[in-house]
This record gives C-alpha cells, structure tokens and sequence, in this order.
C-alpha cells in the first residue's frame, strides 16, 4: 500500500513538473525572451551590431590588463564553456527532428535578437560587481547582485541564488557526467565508472584551483574544442561546396513554407528553433553575467559586447556546423522520427568523414561537457558567495559535494532531475528578465557614457560619478580607473 502511494505521488510530481515546465517555456518564456530582445535592440540602437567589430579591439587590448586578476578574454571563453554544449549538437539535431530545416532560421534570429539581451544583462553585472571577500584579485557580480543592490531586494537574491545553485551546481553537473560517461561507454566500450574517475580527477583539480585555474582550464578547453569542430565543419562545406547556396535557400523557405511532413506547421518550425536557439545560447537566462562580473575591465560596456559575440559564436557558428552537418547529409528524413539528438549528429557525420566522425562527437561531447561542468560550478559556487562570503570550510564542502555528484551522476537515470533543473532554469529566466526589463536604464546611461568618450576620442572607462543614483559600489570602480590612469600617466 505504501509502494503504491509513493508511484502515485511520483506520477504526480511528474505532472505537475511537466505542467509548469510546458507553461514557463512554452507559453511564458517562448514570448518574453524574443520580445524583450527586441525592446533591448530598438531602444540601444541595434547594440548588438553597431559594436560588434569593436570586440575584436577589446580582447586585443592589453592596457587595461591586470595582474591577479580575469582578463576580458578568459571572462569569454569561461561563458563560451557554458553556452557551447550538448545544446550545439544534440540541441539542433531535436530542432531539426521535430521542426525541420526552418528551424535553423528562427535559431538565427533568436540568437541575434538575444544578443542584445546578453549585452544587457551582463552590462548590468559589470557596473553592479562588488569585490570577492576571499580573493581581493576576483569580482563578484550577477542577477542575485543587482536585483539586490539595484532594486533592494535581497530576498530577490537569495531566490535567484538557489535556483542557480540547483540548476547549474547540482542538476546539470550530475547530467552532464550522465552523457559523457555513457557516450564513452557506448562508443569505446570503457566502464562509466573508469570516465567516471578520470572526469572527477580533471574536475577536482580545476575547482580546489579557484576560478583562476577554471578560467585557465577554459583558456585551453574551450578554443580547442570549438576550433575542432568548426574544422570538422568546414571539411563537411569544403565536401559539399556546391551544395551551401541550395542549403541556405531551404532554410529560409522552410523558414516561412514548411514541408507538410512537419506536423504543427509553421507554428512548430519557429517553436523548435526558439526554443533550442534559447537553450543553447542562454542569453537572458541569468548565468552568463556571473561570469562576465569577474572580468578586469575598464567600463561595463566592454564586457557586455563580448559577451554579445559569444551569443554570436554559440548559435550564428558553432549551431550553424551542426545543422549543416546534418543537412548536407542523407541521415536526416523530414517527418521521420526515428533517430535524433547526439545519434543523428552522430551518424550525419559517421556518413560524411566515415567511423571517425563517430569518435570525433564522443572526444567533442567530453569537451563540451567539461567545459560547461566547470562553468556551471563557478556559478554554483557565485551563488554560495552570495550567502556566506569567505566562509573557507564551508566553500571547501561545497566543493567536496559537487565533485561527489560527478561519480554519483554516471550511474544514475537523470531524467527526472533534468526536467526539475529545466523548470529551475525557467524560473530563474522569468525572474532575470523582469529585472533587467526594470534596469534598462542604467544600461542606456552605460551605451551613451560610452559613445560619448569614443566621439572624444578616448579610451572609454566608466565616470563613476554619473551614476550615482544607481547605487553601484563606488570603491571599485574608483580602484579599475585609478590604476588605468596611473598606468596611463607612467607611459
């Protein structure tokens, strides 16, 4: 009798998961992440594009480097870490499965939409950034952070921490362990638990480093990765050359014409492609400013367009390979619903490049996987400093205990914990965009700050003293232009 209520309650859980999941994302955020996106673009003048090519000349510039401290480009591939993920090739490959090739189109456009969105929220983190009470060469900053400082809410803060905490901490760090030991088992016939190990070691390593060495990790990981599977891509075009301007033209038409093979029409194609561009590339979903907060720069803006791009790199890119891998092959069949996510990817690329595209996805899921485990610990672990800052024994059980759920979530079934982490993740998203939507101001003070010094003819770095009424931590950024100008005066 009491097995029989502990299914029942089971399945009912179940339901009402599924309820508020389908609710948040298929009736909340799937309207108010591309409608913001485009209230952010038309009130900052298009953002997103008018200083796109002047984050080449920010990761270029060395002069507002620091030592002992995040510099702009490792603050960028730590958030690449997280955007770049099982979403680029599993992600598109669900996508295309159940809203066929159009489905890319409108991954496109919410991708360029949300880059304004990203630009926007991780502006904001940047000006509302305080310093770290264990590190003083590290920045703390993020949603938790400015709802807190900004609208004086910290009960606001706290609620955002835990739901950081649970998503990225615990929930995806346990999934994500799921994937990459069983892939390993799948493809080279190793034991989860030797991948289990192995992936525990690497992990441990990076965490008791402090972000430092997580960023380090990332520095290496994550141009390595990307580059590999932009190279695999591009083999895959180079082969089928003749074949993008065709490709390219059935996006689009499916785009707004849709094959009757794909049920839900229209409707479904721009659904699946919002839906998994949003998944993917994170933009508004509150974890990327976490890692923007900690970069050494000399004005908010800075980092905002770098930011921007890696939205840019994640879904314009790196989603791109994979739809054409998949495309440019004869794996996929509109309507068909037999194989998707990683196996379609997975045999798309087996038929281009022969076995060895099988074992290249498995060595590109392990990347992928790592990187954004060591991402999503970094915003776990912001979230703990939001609590209770340098409180070192606790900071070491944490660590402890997210390095346990490595071994322990190779051997479990987490789908159950995933769509929990999902409805985590949805609600954190509603609460982060209500807030930015509430802060777009200080971000529009920031845009005219900043193209007022470039009309001047200076480098631009933040005039603390405009802002005031804003209730930014004012030491800190006195501390960023005093050293920037002490550093100009010494040349």
């Amino acid at each position: 009798m009491l097995n029989f209520f502990q299914i029942q309650g089971a399945k009912m859980l179940a339901e009402i998961n599924s309820f508020l999941n389908d609710l948040i994302w298929g009736n909340i955020l799937i309207y108010l992440l591309p409608a913001l996106g485009v209230f952010f673009t038309l009130s900052s003048r298009f953002v997103q594009f008018r200083y796109f090519f002047k984050m080449f000349n920010i990761l270029r510039d060395t002069s507002h480097k620091k030592d002992g401290h995040i510099s702009s480009f490792q603050a960028l591939m730590l958030s690449i870490a997280g955007r770049v993920g099982g979403g680029n090739i599993a992600g598109v490959a669900v996508a295309i499965t159940l809203g066929g090739p159009g489905a890319v189109f409108w991954m496109w456009i919410i991708g360029l939409i949300g880059m304004s969105t990203s630009f926007f929220e991780c502006s904001l983190a940047q000006l509302y950034k305080e310093k770290d009470g264990q590190d003083s060469g590290v920045y703390r900053g993020g949603p938790a952070y400015y709802a807190t400082k900004a609208l004086g809410q910290k009960w606001l803060g706290f609620i955002i921490s835990i739901l950081l905490m649970i998503t990225f901490g615990f929930a995806f760090n346990a999934t994500q362990s799921f994937i990459i030991t069983t892939s390993f088992e799948s493809t080279f016939d190793i034991p989860t638990w030797i991948t289990a190990v192995v992936l525990t070691i690497i992990f441990a390593s990076a965490v008791f480093g402090g972000i430092k060495r997580i960023t380090k990790f990332s520095e290496v990981i994550v141009p390595v990765m990307a580059m590999g599977y932009l190279l695999i891509a591009l083999v895959v075009i180079g082969l089928n050359f003749e074949k993008i301007p065709e490709l390219i033209s059935m996006i689009v038409n499916e785009a707004f014409n849709p094959s009757s093979a794909i049920g839900g029409g229209i409707g479904a194609v721009i659904l699946q492609g919002a839906k998994r561009g949003m998944f993917s590339n994170e933009a508004g979903l509150g974890s990327a400013p976490n890692v923007a907060a900690v970069a050494y720069v000399a004005h908010p803006v800075q980092q905002g367009i770098v930011q921007s791009f890696s939205v840019f790199i994640d879904t314009i890119i790196l989603c791109s390979c994979t739809a054409f891998i998949i495309l440019l092959s004869g794996v996929y069949v509109p309507g068909a619903q037999g194989v998707e996510g990683v196996l379609l990817t997975q045999n798309a690329l087996i038929e281009h490049i022969g076995p060895f595209g099988g074992y290249f996805v498995t060595i590109a899921l392990f990347l992928f996987g790592l990187s954004s485990m060591l991402y999503n610990y970094y915003l776990a672990e912001n979230s703990l400093n939001f609590f209770s800052k340098a409180n070192m024994p606790l900071f070491t059980a944490f660590k402890l205990l997210c390095i346990s759920l490595i071994i322990w979530g190779s051997f479990q079934d987490l789908g159950s914990i995933f769509a929990f982490a999902d409805l985590s993740m949805g609600l954190l998203a509603v609460i982060n965009l209500i807030v930015i939507a509430l802060l777009y101001k200080p971000v529009l003070q920031l845009i005219k700050g900043y193209d007022r010094q470039l009309a001047e003819g200076k480098k631009p770095v933040l005039r603390y003293n405009d802002y005031n009424e804003y209730k930014i931590d004012k030491k800190v950024w006195k501390e960023i232009v005093d050293n920037i100008n002490d550093k100009k005066s010494k040349k």
